[in-house]
């Protein structure tokens, strides 16, 4: 009896995960924008998954680039997420809370570590657009800007490969996970990017 109710359980949790995974993939985009086809899906175009998650910054893009550009473990500008997560998987990142001159010019082919990937900058379009990919191919993540009346969408988009079947197993657990992280992500460079305006507001 105990087998039944144990497949039955796994059929359960599993439908349920596949009612929630579209918005935990989607998370503050629209409809529209998790459909699109946008700047750096053209280096990795046959993904097995594909994140887009967005939210829109009361600043325009010029505001919103500059705490892109710098991402990266230390001594870049951090991710603007938990870093105590972060780091628990060595990953050497410290959010910063002011813009690095040093960091604002990423250049195609240039790039860091981040864990066990090495992320190189494949599409750079400042204010507009900025692609990494990863060393091995099987990674791409584009940050997308998009300007309006003043205002930013600033769109996040995830593409991977999974070749082996573990990748594939292993990945559905990361994936709440990333939600977390990138939503902390997301409106830490909302925060960071929307500050001058609040700060001259309160003058």
């Amino acid at each position: 009896m105990r087998k039944p109710i144990g497949v039955l359980a796994a059929l359960a949790i599993a439908f349920a995960y596949t009612r929630l995974r579209g918005p935990i993939l989607t998370w503050g985009a629209t409809g529209e924008e998790a459909k699109a086809r946008l700047p750096g899906d053209e280096l990795l175009e046959d993904a097995d998954g594909v994140a887009t998650r967005a939210i829109t910054i009361d600043a325009p893009a010029s505001a919103v680039w500059p705490w892109i550009a710098q991402m990266g473990p230390s001594p870049r500008g951090g991710a603007y997420t938990y870093d105590w997560i972060e780091n628990l998987l060595r990953l050497d990142m410290h959010s910063v809370d002011r813009v690095l001159p040093e960091y604002q010019h990423p250049q195609v082919g240039e790039g860091f570590g981040f864990g066990e990937n090495q992320m190189r900058y494949a599409l750079v379009d400042p204010e507009h657009v900025l692609a990494l990919r990863s060393e091995d191919g099987n990674w791409v993540w584009s940050f997308v800007l998009e300007e309006r009346d003043g205002r930013t969408r600033l769109i996040s988009r995830n593409r991977f490969r999974l070749p082996r079947l573990r990748d594939k197993i292993g990945m559905l657990p990361m994936e709440p996970g990333s939600l977390v992280m990138e939503r902390k992500m997301l409106r830490g460079i909302k925060q960071r990017a929307q500050r001058p305006a609040a700060e001259r507001s309160t003058a």
